[in-house]
């Protein structure tokens, strides 16, 4: 099992990661982030996350999950020391109890609706701000960066 277990996500200011389960993201400004940070490292998403990619994540081992999936089997299979678990809020939730960061980007947007980064149910998770990594100065993007405790 890795010793870091990564949830990735850009957010919108209301806390969530897409409009419907189906939306290709065009409005994230850090995929450049995202590939910098993921590459080489196996990324863990559910089925819906993965009809939405524009094209495979070249450099990383794409490890898609289903609802019957256990996570802990999951993670027992991978053999490096850290992996990213991508979504969708589903996915972030069932996960959620293994993960030891948090690198979270919100954007500048309010959809008022949509997929929450965790789905209803997830347990509480108490973080502590590690680093804030500059996404868009401009836009005043920034990604945060958080350890869970354990």
């Amino acid at each position: 099992m890795p010793n870091e277990i990564i949830l990735i996500a850009a957010v919108t200011v209301d806390g969530f990661i897409a409009r419907h389960k189906k939306e290709k993201i065009q409005w994230s400004q850090d995929l450049f982030l995202f590939k910098r940070q993921t590459m080489g490292y196996p990324i863990i998403m559910g089925s819906n996350t993965h009809e939405t990619l524009a094209m495979e994540l070249k450099g990383r081992n794409m490890i898609v999950v289903h609802r019957d999936d256990d996570p802990k089997t999951i993670l027992g299979r991978i053999n490096k020391s850290r992996c990213f678990v991508i979504g969708g809020g589903r996915t972030n939730s069932r996960f959620s109890s293994f993960l030891t960061h948090l690198y979270i980007t919100p954007h500048p947007l309010v959809f008022g609706k949509g997929v929450p980064l965790f789905a209803s149910g997830t347990p509480e998770l108490k973080l502590y701000f590690q680093k804030l990594v500059p996404v868009s100065l401009e836009n005043g993007i920034y990604q945060f960066q958080y350890t869970v405790d354990p």
